[in-house]
């Protein structure tokens, strides 16, 4: 909105200093700061609603015994990442661009379905939440929403169906027919794999955090006329403005983070975690860059492969041998390194140090080809 007015009155009385605001690197600074802002100043009062009517974490028998004592701590505090983040992209970005629209709503979809999940589970009671079916046919359905527009739109033509291949020079895949499916598995999968990785404080909104900052550069050049040609990779006019999302998710995780690190005074709960996951897919999509997301994604990755490895390495053996046995000690990965006696706070600690390696390889992607 605040782009509107400043772009308004640099167009009418060409005040100095005002066409700044036209500059997307701006702008996503401003988003950024914004959003830390916002988090800072709605944070502790979302805090103190869900202490007040007691929306907090139920004990997970599941679990390591060590988060026994996690049980009661607030959460939903996902809606402080959706408020940080949300309010800065309706403050100073393009709302007429249809790639911030696409993004928001992936963004308010995800979060509403989250959301719907967390209210059964904490205020209802009802221990599994929303049914699991329900919950995909949820994200099947964004990722079908998402999929149609980039494919049928002429807003997203000549380039509706392909995505880079990385490594290599000159090559882009066409999903063709495909197109649609594979938008929607993206989607759902790295929604998921966000999900699984929301388990130890601080772990799951870090490495979202490195993730947003990362895709804010590749957004940013991708709909960058010449750094696209100087990179040689698929120039999209008007994706540049995912940066500015982008960059509120940084600023929000950043605050979240200050509230959620060991030991956590709030958990994001569903409410942020699918949300977050399949705004990364949803970026990841439209800037051609879902071949790439496997690496930026590691993370989230290997959690979602130990959670498939450990159910189906279980029924085999169960089938096989008539006593299930297990590859990690629990699953998802993180919990294995847990109670192989690793702290939580170094767990959290060098898995952002991948993070911030495959970051730094998914970047090189562009160059190394």
């Amino acid at each position: 909105m605040l782009y509107y007015l400043f772009d308004l009155l640099e167009k009418q009385f060409h005040p100095p200093g005002f066409g700044v605001f036209r500059y997307i690197t701006f702008r996503s600074a401003l988003a950024a700061i914004t959003a830390l802002l916002i988090s800072f100043v709605i944070g502790p009062i979302v805090i103190r609603k869900l202490h007040k009517y007691q929306i907090g974490e139920q004990a997970k028998v599941e679990g390591p015994k060590s988060h026994l004592s996690k049980a009661g701590t607030p959460t939903m505090g996902g809606l402080i990442i959706l408020g940080s983040v949300v309010i800065p992209l309706l403050v100073w970005g393009d709302l007429g661009n249809p790639y911030v629209l696409l993004i928001l709503l992936i963004t308010l979809w995800l979060g509403i379905l989250g959301f719907t999940d967390d209210y059964l589970k904490v205020i209802k009671k009802k221990r599994k939440g929303l049914i699991a079916r329900y919950k995909l046919i949820g994200q099947i359905g964004i990722g079908l929403l998402v999929g149609a527009v980039l494919y049928f739109s002429p807003q997203f033509h000549p380039f509706n169906s392909i995505t880079t291949v990385p490594f290599f020079k000159n090559l882009n895949f066409d999903y063709s027919y495909f197109y649609i499916p594979a938008v929607i598995f993206i989607v759902t999968a790295t929604s998921n794999a966000v999900n699984l990785t929301d388990g130890l404080d601080g772990l799951a909104i870090g490495t979202v955090g490195i993730a947003a900052l990362t895709l804010a550069i590749m957004s940013y050049v991708s709909g960058n006329i010449d750094f696209s040609r100087y990179l040689n990779i698929v120039y999209l006019r008007g994706s540049g403005e995912l940066a500015v999302y982008c960059a509120a998710l940084v600023g929000a995780s950043l605050g979240f983070l200050w509230y959620n690190t060991y030991p956590a005074q709030v958990f994001m709960g569903d409410t942020g975690s699918l949300a977050l996951g399949g705004a990364i897919a949803g970026i990841s999509i439209m800037i051609k860059k879902e071949l790439v997301l496997p690496i930026l994604g590691g993370i989230f990755l290997a959690e979602a492969l130990s959670v498939i490895i450990q159910r189906l390495y279980f029924k085999y053996t169960k089938k096989k041998y008539g006593e299930g046995r297990r590859v990690f000690k629990m699953a998802p990965l993180h919990h294995h390194f847990e109670l192989d006696g690793v702290p939580e706070p170094k767990i959290v600690t060098r898995f952002y140090i991948i993070g911030i390696l495959l970051a730094i390889l998914s970047l090189t992607t562009f160059k190394v080809r």
